[in-house]
């Protein structure tokens, strides 16, 4: 086994790593900016060292110095997580010829899988059924327009190396193709270098479901069943399952084999993510490949009883899988809830501040991933993600009320959070009838924040300010209680100022 892995990350998904380093026993070296001096990650690490300043730009996205301080530091292989350098073929290609062990796909398979367009493709040309739509760039608005109109309206355009929600827009008539074209080609060029934009056909109300799949380097490729991942806001998921209460068991078996047949046409291997879109009629189309580890792919580890960490680890070291795909089977159920530092009543936009409370959930079935403490500081310059809850139980049922129960227990002050709308939504008739798709927060936010739930929330929220407020001076005076009773009693009547 390796003898010390660099995590070229920071937050929960470092953390997640450290830990299956230490039960590896495994050195396990830490990267931390200006801004991660104190956060779990730093500290938790068997050995940490400074990167750089807060910005991405100049630490967890600074190849030379990340490569550098890996020969430096004597690592024998860099895990990446998801995110920052996780999917980009040329940092992957510099490692490798460093000599030091990408844990995670080669740098080949990377650039053959990492423009959606040459995916597209790919896929098209192995029999995987993929999106109608163009699988080469739009050269410009004539050409785009031609083909919206063959492939008629509603129509998505993307962006060829996009991903996260990013560079993509619906067009519901040809009046708008233009100005939309513009718009997502600029949005393409300054979040990923690269302003080549596609189209793909709108399909309507679909789910979005997603296939673990993990492969090593002699051929042996495994799925570890389907996720569900239609609750996002802005394309982005903040709840997933495992496994999807839409997905029967032929349908299980037809989605997993085109899974396994896509990894497969670019000779892939360690963990990856086929995503798909769903129809009502269960029809699925491929809609990408995620070359890493999943944000959620806890609910996979849960279900299946299988730790994709060590795996992708044993496999970068040059073993086989570890198990037989007969010997994988799904036991109960998995609900993953993103804990978000964002003011949802504020049209979701992030809250930073220092987390004066963070006091996590316990109890049966529960799992938290998080990379902050109490006392950490979330800041402008990262994702506003605190935290991954994740519940197990036997049913979905039992799953949703332990969702809630835990959600109930979670305490978090000094800045806001999203906890309330997740409550809000995992309780709702359609999230436990399982009758929804990935339009079902923009169609059903104004049920899902009324304005006698915001008051509930901003009295939940400013009440938890007030009592931080009052443990940082240790001071609990009468007037201090006299303040928050009257703050208290305004909110009951609905009086705000």
């Amino acid at each position: 086994m390796f003898k010390k892995i660099l995590i070229a990350n920071r937050g929960e998904i470092a953390v997640r790593i450290i830990r299956a380093c230490k039960e590896l026993r495994i050195t396990s070296a830490a990267i931390y900016s200006e801004a991660d001096k104190t956060s779990l990650h730093t500290l938790l690490a068997d050995e940490s060292y400074f990167i750089g300043a807060a910005p991405a730009s100049e630490s967890y996205l600074n190849k030379e110095k990340i490569l550098n301080l890996a020969v430096e530091i004597g690592a024998d292989a860099i895990h990446p997580g998801y995110g920052f350098f996780s999917e980009n073929a040329d940092f992957i290609n510099a490692v490798e010829i460093s000599g030091i062990t990408f844990i995670g796909p080669s740098s080949k398979s990377v650039k053959m899988i990492g423009s959606k367009t040459a995916a597209r493709e790919l896929m098209m040309r192995n029999n995987v059924p993929i999106v109608p739509g163009t699988t080469s760039p739009i050269t410009g608005v004539a050409e785009g327009m031609k083909i919206a109109d063959k492939i008629g309206y509603p129509i998505l355009l993307k962006a060829a190396a996009g991903g996260g929600g990013k560079g993509m827009r619906k067009i519901s008539e040809a009046k708008e193709f233009e100005q939309a074209f513009d718009a997502t080609k600029r949005e393409a060029l300054k979040s990923f270098a690269n302003d080549e934009v596609y189209i793909e056909k709108y399909i309507d109300q679909p789910k979005h479901i997603e296939v673990q799949i993990i492969a090593d380097k002699y051929g042996n490729y495994r799925h570890l069943f389907e996720r569900e991942c239609s609750i996002q806001r802005r394309h982005q998921k903040i709840i997933e399952e495992a496994p999807s209460s839409f997905v029967d068991e032929e349908t299980r078996a037809k989605l997993t084999t085109a899974a396994i047949n896509a990894a497969k046409t670019c000779n892939y291997f360690n963990a990856g993510t086929i995503e798909f879109l769903m129809d009502s009629k269960k029809n699925y189309y491929f809609l990408e490949m995620n070359t890493r580890l999943q944000v959620e792919h806890p609910v996979t580890e849960l279900i299946s009883g299988i730790d994709l960490v060590k795996e992708q680890i044993s496999i970068a070291k040059g073993n086989e899988i570890s198990f037989k795909q007969e010997d994988v089977k799904i036991t109960g159920h998995s609900i993953e809830c993103r804990i978000y530092a964002e003011d949802v009543r504020n049209n979701f936009m992030p809250s930073t501040g220092t987390l004066t409370e963070h006091s996590a959930p316990a109890g049966p079935g529960v799992r938290l991933d998080t990379g902050f403490k109490k006392g950490s500081q979330i800041s402008i310059y990262y994702d506003p993600m605190i935290a991954k809850l994740v519940l197990w139980a036997p049913d979905r049922k039992t799953a949703i009320d332990r969702t809630l129960r835990a959600l109930g227990e979670y305490q978090i002050s000094g800045v806001i959070t999203n906890i309330y709308f997740l409550k809000k939504v995992i309780e709702s008739k359609l999230f436990i009838s399982g009758n929804f798709d990935i339009t079902y927060i923009d169609k059903e936010i104004n049920n899902l924040i009324k304005k006698s739930d915001d008051q509930t929330l901003m009295r939940d929220e400013d009440a938890a300010v007030i009592i931080s407020a009052l443990l940082k001076n240790q001071k609990s005076s009468s007037s201090d209680h006299k303040l928050f009773h009257e703050k208290n009693n305004r909110w009951e009547d609905n009086k705000f100022e």
